[in-house]
Parts: structure tokens; sequence; C-alpha cells
């Protein structure tokens, strides 16, 4: 599909929804980074929506995703209430338009767009690192509290990596992975045994974001959660998911060099003075601590590896699949969960 056709089709999905208003003009304001498309829809009444479109994966998922993602930004109470994007809803459901021709198959849904304070400074002060992290962990505690009233999600975490094992045994896996099958086997197997041991089910669940970074999220001038603009997916599962994601927000190196998944974040002592600050507010357990390596490998092998190349454009997604077997599995089993522990008195 060619990018010029884009705003042809979110113009065909907006007179799907209303009619009655036309489209005056569609510009995109993606990231460049992710093979997802957002764009900011001006009206002709000068009125503005943030449209998404997508073509990756099913279009019954891209429904559930944001089934979910609604009743998420509809549910969360005070203070958060408005830090979700809002989607725009038709007959009491979410609007979702999906256009096919030939080999075309895409999907759109429309946001009201989101109002955005301040972003974080490039390098957190410790002051800046401990208010975080106590607001970050009350963020956790209403999206756990939220998550009793969410649609069902269809995915889990041994169910995205047994579609990885899938994926290994097919032709097009063994020719996509060739050379490093035996590697991604092993990693498999370890992530699910290590979850079973760590009795991963047992966590609390709720939905976790998995991509945040230092540049899509805005905050008071108090370092309050204000809002999160980029529309994008987020899972439902252990809180951990979003660990690694808040390491890189309170790093000294984090995502502000060479867009890469470098584990040391994760080992910073910056991130320990994070997670202090959050196990006050929502205690951690140990095998959540413990567990924190395997969010991590989950995130590469589901990502990077499996997922990579409709998530990021070619160029990054070769560089990031490198990495993983040079950078990113090596550091796994140096991660030392220990000194966490014992930070935290666990």
């Amino acid at each position: 599909m060619r990018l010029k056709d884009y705003p042809e089709i979110i113009r065909k999905a907006w007179a799907g929804f209303d009619s009655s208003i036309d489209v005056k003009l569609v510009e995109d304001i993606s990231a460049k980074v992710s093979t997802n498309h957002v764009f900011r829809v001006t009206l002709e009444n000068d009125d503005q929506v943030v449209a998404k479109l997508s073509y990756f994966g099913k279009y019954e998922h891209f429904k559930e995703d944001h089934r979910i993602i609604h009743a998420m930004s509809s549910n969360l109470l005070y203070p958060f209430e408005n830090v979700m994007a809002k989607s725009l809803v038709k007959n009491n459901q979410v609007y979702t338009y999906r256009y096919q021709e030939d080999f075309i198959d895409t999907w759109v849904v429309f946001y009201n767009p989101i109002r955005a304070m301040n972003r974080l400074p490039k390098r957190l002060n410790e002051s800046q690192i401990r208010s975080l992290g106590q607001e970050m962990a009350r963020f956790h505690k209403a999206c756990f509290r939220v998550s009793k009233s969410l649609p069902k999600s269809s995915k889990n975490l041994r169910t995205d990596i047994n579609h990885l094992l899938d994926i290994l045994e097919t032709d097009t896996g063994q020719y996509e992975h060739r050379g490093n099958i035996h590697i991604l086997k092993r990693q498999c197997e370890m992530f699910l045994k290590n979850i079973q041991r760590l009795q991963v089910t047992s966590f609390d669940l709720m939905p976790v974001f998995v991509d945040w970074n230092i540049g899509n999220f805005s905050v008071t001038d108090d370092q309050k959660l204000f809002s999160r603009w980029d529309y994008d997916w987020f899972r439902v599962s252990s809180r951990v998911m979003d660990f690694y994601f808040f390491s890189r927000v309170v790093s000294n190196v984090g995502d502000r060099t060479v867009f890469s998944y470098l584990m040391g974040p994760l080992t910073e002592d910056r991130f320990i003075i994070f997670l202090q600050e959050y196990h006050k507010i929502y205690p951690l357990t140990v095998n959540e601590v413990l567990f924190m390596k395997e969010a991590y490998r989950f995130f590469i092998l589901n990502y990077v590896i499996k997922y990579g190349k409709y998530f990021f454009h070619r160029a990054y997604c070769t560089k990031l699949q490198k990495e993983a077997y040079e950078l990113y599995f090596p550091a796994i089993d140096g991660f030392d969960a220990d000194k966490i522990l014992k930070a935290l008195n666990l």
C-alpha cells in the first residue's frame, strides 16, 4: 500500500463515522519508527480528531485491542481520568473502519486529541526520580482497579511465546531466522520454564503500556502524570512489563541515544531509587523482582524477534535483531536481581 493512499482511506473512514461533516485536511504525525500510522484530521468546522491506521495482525484483534483501550480510558478514576485518549464511539461501540480492496486490508480508529503539559527533563534529578516512582505506582494501582472492568484479552505471555515457537517450525520461520533457530528455541523454553517457576499467573494483571519512553507522556509542574498521547496499544499483563521502559526514562542514557534496547538501564542505581519509591506505594513481591529479566526476555522475543519487521522499519528491525543475539540475550543471565531485592528489603 502506498503512503499517499492513506489520507483517502482516512477520509472514507470518517465518512462512515459522520458523513455530515467533511474532512478538510489529513496530516501524517506518525513517529516514523513503527509501521503504525497516526494522522491529525482537521474537519470543515475546524474541529480536530486523531486517526490511527494499522494493517498489522488481524482486524478482529484490532477491534479487541481498542475495546480494551476504550474501557481503560473510560474507567480510570481521579486523578488519572484524562490520562488516556478517548476513542470515538458510534452506536455505543468504539468505531472502527475496515478498508479492503485487492490485496489491501487496513483498519482505522479515531480518537479525540489528547492534551499535553510538560515533558520530563532530559536527565531527571534524584528528587524527580523519587516523585516519578511514587506517581507510577499510584497509576499502576489505578490500572489494576480498572482491570476488573475490562473486556477479556485473547493474548497472554504464554500464548505469544508459543506462537513464536510455532513460527519457528514453518518454512518461513526457518528461512527468516536461519542460523538462530536453536538460540530462539532455547530462549523461549527458558522463558516458559521460568514463568511457571515464578508463578506469574498469580501476579496482579493490569493494562501495561509496553513502550513507555520519555517522548510520549506529559506531566504537571509537580511531576504528576498528565497524559499519554501516542495512541498506541498496551497489553493486559504483569505491571513488571512496564519496568524496563520506566528504567529508560530515569536512566543516564535511556531513550536519548541510538535507538536500542540495551539492558543497562535496569541495573542502574537510578532505577533502584525509582523502584524503592514505587515499592512504598505498591509493594513488589520477590517473584515479581525475579520476573524482571523474564519480562525483558519476553520483550526481545516477542517485539524484536517475532514482530520486529511489523513494528519497526527495515533498518531498525535489522539493527535490533542483530543486537538481540550479540547483546540482549547474553545480558539476561547477568541481571543482578539480588541487588534490587536487597534495596527493597525483600
